[in-house]
């Protein structure tokens, strides 16, 4: 555990520095492609009985222009028919994938903080690389290393998309704070050791299971920053608000409190400890280690509850302003252009997309009291074939009253197609005219959000 003991000071160093310069919202940056279903059974990844490429080993990547590393461990006798967890793991400020990865000193019993080890080959393990030893995010380029590591992972790998997770310390638990945020229909779970708001928080308004460790005399980042954390998703998860005891101050103990009233499916555990910054404190000692701290054990109950499956439906608030009756343009946040109709087509099948505005029948959605957007007097707004998949093509199609045909506007701006519970979505963010329009997980981004007109 020297290395972490070594890094303390650089942190409270740079600590106000950090404070200062990481706390600019993330930008809309979510990247079609790289979401997980949510609220749905757990969806075979591309790389599902296919021989992998992957291995154990150090993998470099092109995303944001930037080449980005991180360590990927697959588990021992990996089966490609089986459907396994992801678990990210991000380093302290001034630390390395590699240190997260091996374990430091402690060595295996704290690779992956401890998870390695505990999941028993039922995870993979990522060790992402942080710019500059540090997770700033800057316009949410980190965020976007997130999503193009899933993208690279789940090509390759079975993976359960029900069963992401994310955890760090200090710096790395802010960025695991980060994507609680902005990829709350991505992970199911985060586990923030002495954390802060570091990295930025775009979205933050969606229920996550999300659990917190602080040491109450953190002097780094104080116990009342990882409060603040904590305290969103009470609110976001529908907790009953408390104030969960801590432990004294001399008492080198450990509290560990799961609050009441949360929603079904999304927790709050908080767990408290007599001890400074660090991640492997040990009861009755001022000291820590991988090998014998409580927490790794603590994080791995709180991960290993989640069984494969349905999840929880967190979508968004439905809209007050989607009025049936409502006839007009639909503008996309992003591009700016409106969902169109392409050719002014009115045949089945022709594909939905986006275009300049300019007022024609082919952008004109009524909105109807079915839940239907209606275009021509006839014909709907459609997910072909049904289709729940992220990519189904969006189209129009003779109106039936199926669930492929009824949309909800969202307080957020979001467009949710009910029969696959995804957001109407622009692939890549294009703002070009003619991008065409499918559904995927959503996500929060401008390539999800619309407006009527």
């Amino acid at each position: 555990m020297s290395r972490y003991r070594s890094i303390v000071g650089a942190v409270l160093a740079a600590a106000g520095l950090v404070v200062a310069t990481s706390h600019a919202a993330l930008g809309t940056t979510a990247t079609s492609g790289t979401a997980a279903p949510s609220a749905a059974v757990a969806a075979a990844t591309a790389g599902c009985g296919k021989t992998p490429t992957l291995r154990n080993g150090t993998y470099t990547i092109q995303s944001g222009g930037k080449s980005r590393s991180f360590i990927l461990r697959v588990p021992d006798g990996y089966d490609a028919n089986r459907q396994y967890r992801l678990i990210f793991a991000f380093h302290w400020r001034g630390g390395t994938m590699n240190d997260v990865a091996s374990g430091g000193t402690s060595g295996t019993p704290w690779s992956y903080y401890g998870l390695q080890q505990l999941s028993n080959n039922s995870a993979i393990l990522v060790s992402p690389q942080g710019i500059g030893n540090g997770w700033a995010n800057s316009g949410g380029e980190d965020v976007r290393f997130v999503d193009d590591m899933i993208a690279r992972i789940e090509s390759d790998l079975c993976v359960d998309t029900t069963q992401r997770f994310a955890t760090g310390f200090s710096y790395g638990g802010g960025m695991s704070f980060s994507l609680a945020c902005s990829r709350a229909n991505v992970f199911r779970a985060v586990a923030v050791f002495s954390g802060a708001q570091l990295s930025g928080c775009d979205g933050g308004t969606q229920p996550i299971a999300y659990m917190g460790l602080h040491g109450i005399t953190d002097n780094v980042l104080g116990i009342s920053q990882g409060r603040a954390l904590r305290d969103r998703f009470v609110r976001n998860n529908g907790c009953t608000a408390q104030n969960p005891p801590e432990p004294a101050q001399g008492s080198r103990t450990h509290i560990t409190t799961t609050y009441s009233g949360c929603r079904s499916g999304y927790p709050v555990v908080w767990a408290a400890f007599d001890n400074g910054h660090m991640p492997g404190p040990i009861d009755g000692s001022t000291g820590e280690s991988g090998i014998t701290t409580w927490t790794k054990g603590e994080v791995w109950r709180f991960f290993s509850q989640f069984a494969s499956g349905p999840e929880p439906s967190p979508s968004p608030t439905p809209s007050p302003s989607a009025n049936p009756g409502t006839t007009g343009p639909i503008r996309g946040v992003g591009s700016g252009r409106c969902v169109d109709v392409t050719g002014v087509s009115q045949a089945n099948g022709a594909q939905a997309q986006i275009w300049d505005c300019n007022g024609q029948s082919n952008q004109q959605w009524t909105a109807t009291a079915a839940g239907e957007l209606r275009v021509y007097g006839g014909k709907c707004l459609d997910v072909s074939g049904g289709g729940t998949a992220d990519g189904s093509i969006v189209i129009i199609w003779d109106c039936n009253g199926q669930n492929n045909q009824k949309w909800r506007f969202n307080s957020d701006g979001s467009l949710t197609a009910l029969g696959a519970n995804k957001c109407l979505d622009v692939p890549n963010q294009s703002t070009a005219n003619g991008a065409k329009l499918q559904i995927w997980s959503c996500s929060g981004g401008s390539n999800q959000r619309w407006t009527r007109t």
